[in-house]
């Protein structure tokens, strides 16, 4: 089975290119539909059985830019569990500084650049070669393998995992374990990530004249309290949190604040005419990053409280605030099936023990976790964390084909149970 993955180096390149020619961007979703019959269509020459969901009323969601997911399933000749690879097919924006098409598929060095090569268009062809591979070594499997390429991981998720999940796509019994290819590096296990709390904090004022200032009430000058009080009290409290989560990279493990955006005042689409008002609202979006060991009420009274002494000693200070999104953190533990089954792998081909990490930021294992309730669940893929999102993204040939070795050893493994 190992020589054959490597056979298929060729094909392997090969979808890896043709994943990357599908500029699907998001926002807004841009080529959604064609990218997910492709991996469909492909499947389907497989024997498997293709399913394609659309995430109705999602946000993004339109006639335009319709969230289409695919999801593949084949069933074995008895009974058993089911193995589930779920890879996201949209990528963010290519943004500046590419010295190559990045949407190219440009095969250079042993490597094949693009947008999405890293994250996560490579991890979704190797786990496609790795259970082709693994179905032509083994057909007779007890159970069921699922291979799924999702939609708007990166904006949430909401039209991909989580409309599926709501679902019951990730539940038992329909599935027992999950692999998600993120890269997170071809000799990593990663067992989750850590907790995220975004919210929207306003501050109110009162308009007037630009030209009379005192007659009204700055609320950009409000949140440049608030923000005072940020660096004078909460970003030294966050930095001396500390985890047991082993967090890549080091700086990552302990607790983080992100100011995402701010806005005040003068209009988004300011052209160059002036707007002579004192503004009465500011609105500031905040990324907080929380521990396994903090809990999601602290968390946010941390910055209450914060708002709530200024409310008490700032002239006129009031202020609103709004979740946005909440996820807990997750910490697959190492002797989970799924988690074994890869690391067994690792060990089979890298000749070592493998690193167990937890992602600085959040993944579709929250919605497997939270509406799904199927906690057998990591993240394993080739690739290079550092890379994605960046300009010139690549991935390597031969990571891509070890992580697909991996994969086809921890899949064998889940289904025969032949863990020692």
């Amino acid at each position: 089975m190992l020589e054959s993955i490597a056979a298929r180096q060729d094909d392997l390149v090969s979808l890896t290119r043709d994943l990357i020619r599908f500029p699907t961007v998001n926002p807004p979703g841009e080529a959604y539909e064609p990218c997910a019959r492709y991996v469909g269509e492909r499947l389907a020459g497989s024997g498997f059985e293709i399913e394609y969901v659309r995430g109705e009323g999602t946000p993004g969601d339109t006639d335009r830019y319709p969230r289409v997911n695919v999801i593949a399933r084949r069933e074995g000749p008895r009974p058993g569990p089911c193995v589930h690879f779920n890879s996201h097919i949209d990528v963010v924006d290519a943004g500046e500084g590419w010295t190559v098409d990045p949407f190219g598929g440009v095969v250079r060095d042993g490597r094949v650049y693009g947008r999405g090569a890293c994250d996560m268009k490579g991890g979704l062809a190797a786990s496609i070669v790795a259970v082709e591979a693994f179905l032509e070594h083994r057909p007779d499997f007890p159970g069921a393998i699922e291979i799924s390429g999702t939609v708007d991981e990166e904006s949430g998720g909401f039209g991909g995992v989580a409309y599926l999940a709501g679902r019951g796509y990730f539940s038992r019994p329909r599935v027992d374990h999950v692999i998600i290819p993120e890269p997170l590096n071809k000799d990593r296990v990663c067992l989750g990530h850590r907790g995220v709390w975004w919210a929207e904090i306003e501050t109110r004022g009162e308009i007037a004249h630009g030209s009379m200032p005192f007659l009204g009430d700055c609320a950009v000058r409000h949140m440049g309290a608030l923000l005072a009080a940020f660096e004078e009290k909460l970003f030294p409290a966050l930095d001396l949190k500390e985890t047991r989560m082993p967090v890549v990279p080091e700086g990552a493990r302990r607790s983080t604040l992100n100011i995402n955006a701010i806005h005040g005042g003068q209009t988004d689409d300011f052209t160059g005419l002036p707007s002579p008002n004192v503004p009465d609202s500011c609105k500031l979006t905040i990324d907080r990053r929380f521990l396994l060991e903090e809990a999601i009420a602290d968390v946010k009274g941390e910055v209450v409280s914060i708002l709530d002494d200024l409310k008490a000693s700032r002239p006129k200070f009031d202020y609103a605030i709004r979740d946005i999104m909440e996820v807990m953190p997750l910490m697959t533990e190492k002797d989970a099936p799924v988690a074994s089954a890869v690391a067994h792998g690792i060990r089979e081909i890298f000749d070592r023990e493998p690193d167990y990490v937890i992602s600085p930021g959040t993944y579709d294992q929250k919605h497997i976790a939270r509406l799904g309730h199927l906690y057998d669940c990591v993240a394993y893929g080739p690739g290079i964390l550092d890379l994605a999102h960046r300009p010139d993204e690549w991935v390597g040939i031969d990571d891509m084909i070890q992580s697909a070795q991996v994969m086809a050893l921890a899949l064998e493994d889940l289904l025969f149970a032949e863990r020692p």
